[in-house]
């Protein structure tokens, strides 16, 4: 699987963490990621193995969120990053 995609998922995983944990769902509040940092790749993630997604809620300022995820293949890192996103209202049309 390419680094890329992985840093991609656990992305979406801290923006879905991000609606639950902060009680948005309905609202229609948008979660806008603005920055990867940190990003570093391990070993590489071969077809058919089963890849484990952990991401954990840093902080919470204002409109503005942090979080670190990691990726595992049977319990060992093959990939983290720190994640910024801003919460906010979807554009209007």
């Amino acid at each position: 699987m390419p680094g890329v995609l992985i840093i991609e998922a656990m992305a979406q995983a801290a923006g879905i963490l991000a609606v639950e944990s902060l009680g948005l769902a309905g609202s229609g509040k948008l979660v806008y990621f603005m920055a990867i940092d940190g990003a570093k790749f391990r070993k590489p993630v071969e077809p058919g193995v089963l890849l484990k997604l952990e991401v954990t809620f840093v902080q919470k300022r204002s409109s503005v969120c942090k979080f670190a995820g990691r990726a595992l293949v049977d319990g060992q890192l093959v990939a983290e990053a720190n994640f910024t996103a801003m919460i906010a209202d979807p554009p209007k049309a």
